[in-house]
């Protein structure tokens, strides 16, 4: 459950991210020209490039993660082999230290390395379980998609009549971000109305910058 908890609450993040920083192009563009093909060029190109940043940093920084959790593995691994009963020892004092009695914790120890030491000790001494280490592409798959979810929002909204473009963009996507800063919230277990609060000032001030740096330059160009 914990896991699965994370993975949504990655999902909501990536989400926010795609729908603020395509929203900021959008409007930026859409502040400098009312042509409609240049503003969904503009967008298109922001959510391609912003789902391809996403999954490429993802598959990276999991990348590493996973290399690392193999290694500590591989010691822990060769350790067990080479000092079992140091290890033993090592397995029995984490469940001393958990408040078991010396002699529980000797024979919890001895059990559970006896049916799976590696195992036994990646849990209980990495917290790491070695059948399910962090996957590098399903993360990147999670964060891509997760993205273009959350910048199809802006994208529709900036093709409606070019007189309330702006105004429709901004509220759809303030309305979008309310909704994914309270889900973020709840799965975190924080304040509802603090999370919101936080991503819809930052939503409304990305907008706002962009849309006056896009009619600055329109209007210089």
């Amino acid at each position: 459950m914990a896991g699965r908890l994370n993975w949504l609450r990655a999902g909501v993040l990536g989400a926010n991210d795609g729908i603020v920083s395509v929203a900021g192009i959008v409007v930026g563009v859409a502040a400098a020209t009312t042509d409609r093909g240049e503003i969904l060029t503009a967008g298109i190109a922001g959510l391609t490039a912003g789902a391809v940043s996403m999954a490429l940093g993802e598959y990276l920084s999991v990348s590493t993660q996973r290399d690392s959790e193999r290694a500590v593995l591989h010691l822990e691994r060769r350790e067990l082999a080479e000092q079992p009963d140091a290890e033993l020892a090592e397995l029995t004092a984490i469940y001393e230290a958990k408040g078991l009695s010396p002699a529980t914790a000797r024979t919890v120890a001895r059990e559970l390395t006896d049916n799976d030491a590696f195992t036994a000790h990646a849990e209980a001494e990495l917290g790491l379980d070695p059948k399910a280490l962090t996957n590098p592409f399903e993360a990147a798959l999670s964060s891509a998609l997760s993205f273009t979810i959350g910048a199809i929002l802006p994208l529709l909204a900036i093709l409606t009549p070019p007189t309330m473009r702006v105004p429709i963009t901004v509220a759809a996507v303030l309305a979008a971000l309310a909704g994914t800063g309270a889900v973020g919230a709840v799965l975190g277990s924080a304040p509802v109305w603090r999370a919101t609060i936080r991503v819809l000032v930052g939503g409304a001030a990305a907008m706002a910058i962009t849309y006056g740096i896009g009619h600055l330059v329109g209007t210089a160009l």
